[in-house]
């Protein structure tokens, strides 16, 4: 450094010579020149002084290549720091990266704060998360397989007869570690069952072989998957899945039963639609006085009312059943307790004549093993569903991904962040979180 000043905005101007004695090496030989050609000055851009921009002004010499079998005539100084032609140094584009990967929301916000082009912080973050992304993947002994839309549906107008159809759906599935911290492992484009099995088959036959359980919803797509790709492991269907069918189950029973009651839509006055949102809401989570209401306003209703709370009753005990579950710090629940309640709910189910409460039963026998290795072992999508969440709010930092590859590598990114810092913390180094 040579001298520090001020220019007119009151930005630092840092004047710099080289002091590195193999900067007079030949790039293209390697043969150190000893005959000065001239002289030159660069301004590579540099990271900033505190909150405060710094101009970097490099005053460098141009050298002659003297080598008779050397392609280059001449060739200025330069340095690791600062490689050949290079407008950026190497640790802005460094920090440029870091910055975009770790505190700032999006590109455009990393780019804003460092003064480069969204290009040139695009290239900096993608060369900052390429090499951890591309690691192989981690040791994952349960899988939860969920799928996600990318951006939003576009419909498109018949030209003949006027309706509007779908034009353009397009999903991810997400692959996650559902019991462990190695967070999103890979997005599929697609939601097919050989979309799903493609990806299972290509990774190697040990990280296959570990693989013990598989979460997922009721998709008889991904079941047929795992199946096909990993034949030993156990599916397991997920809770929640399967207490939003039972709600909407009494859903459909309400709006059947006001409908073909009462001829027409629920109104406010309607006991059955005043509860509506008490009769999704679990039983333990109502007051007692509520419960009442709700029950006793049912039953002045009539046949109606009676249906809806049969309905009602069916959802809660499909609801007992699952609670079953254990969680950390419970112990499994014994067979007889599970078959107990299952009957319980089968009976309440067949003693309906509702046809929507049967198909219910019907999904609930049909998915029984994996239902029960639910209950047995405690895991669940929840982790899945989370990751959603989490591209979700990606998406929406970004105001919308163009590019598929850009929004899977920044989802990915944002759902890896605790195995990067575990990972840290076992190895003892830095990493990057």
């Amino acid at each position: 450094m040579v001298a520090v000043d001020r220019d007119e905005q009151g930005v630092r101007v840092v004047q710099v010579v080289t002091d590195d004695d193999t900067a007079a090496a030949c790039p293209a030989c390697g043969v150190m020149s000893t005959s000065l050609r001239g002289a030159a000055v660069t301004t590579p851009r540099d990271i900033p002084y505190g909150d405060r921009p710094i101009r970097l002004v490099w005053h460098k010499r141009r050298w002659r290549c003297r080598e008779a079998g050397c392609p280059r005539g001449s060739f200025t100084e330069s340095v690791p720091a600062v490689p050949a032609r290079a407008r950026l140094t190497t640790r802005l584009r460094r920090e440029c990266g870091a910055g975009i990967a770790d505190r700032f929301t999006c590109v455009s916000a990393g780019a804003d704060y460092f003064g480069v082009s969204w290009p040139v912080a695009h290239a900096a973050y993608v060369a900052h998360v390429t090499d951890p992304l591309a690691a192989p993947l981690p040791g994952v002994s349960v899988l939860g397989i969920d799928e996600t839309r990318r951006g939003k549906v576009r419909w498109t107008q018949d030209p003949e007869t006027g309706r509007w159809v779908v034009a353009a759906d397009r999903w991810h599935t997400a692959v996650v570690d559902a019991d462990g911290t190695a967070g999103l492992l890979a997005h599929i484009d697609g939601r097919t069952a050989e979309k799903v099995s493609e990806w299972l088959t290509a990774q190697p036959e040990p990280w296959r072989a570990g693989v013990t359980h598989v979460c997922i919803d009721l998709s008889a797509s991904y079941a047929r998957a795992v199946t096909d790709a990993l034949p030993a492991a156990v599916l397991v269907a997920d809770r929640f899945h399967l207490v939003r069918l039972a709600n909407d189950m009494v859903t459909e029973v309400r709006q059947h039963a006001t409908r073909t009651q009462r001829g027409r839509r629920g109104r406010a006055r309607d006991p059955e639609w005043v509860n509506r949102r008490r009769l999704l809401t679990a039983h333990e989570r109502l007051r007692p006085d509520a419960f009442a209401r709700m029950w006793n306003a049912l039953i002045d209703t009539g046949d109606l009312g009676v249906e809806v709370l049969h309905a009602y009753t069916v959802k809660e005990n499909l609801r007992q059943l699952l609670d079953l579950a254990p969680t950390p710090g419970t112990s499994v629940p014994n067979q007889s307790e599970i078959s107990q309640r299952l009957w319980r709910f089968f009976d309440q189910a067949a003693a309906c004549e509702i046809p929507v409460v049967h198909r219910l039963a019907e999904t609930i026998q049909a998915w029984w093993p994996a239902i029960l290795a639910g209950l047995l072992t405690g895991y669940s999508n929840a982790r899945s569903e989370g990751y959603n969440r989490l591209a979700k709010h990606q998406g929406r930092n970004a105001f919308g991904f163009r590019n598929i590859d850009n929004q899977r590598r920044r989802i990915r990114w944002a759902c890896t962040r605790q195995h990067r810092r575990a990972t840290a913390k076992t190895t003892g180094l830095p990493g990057q979180v």
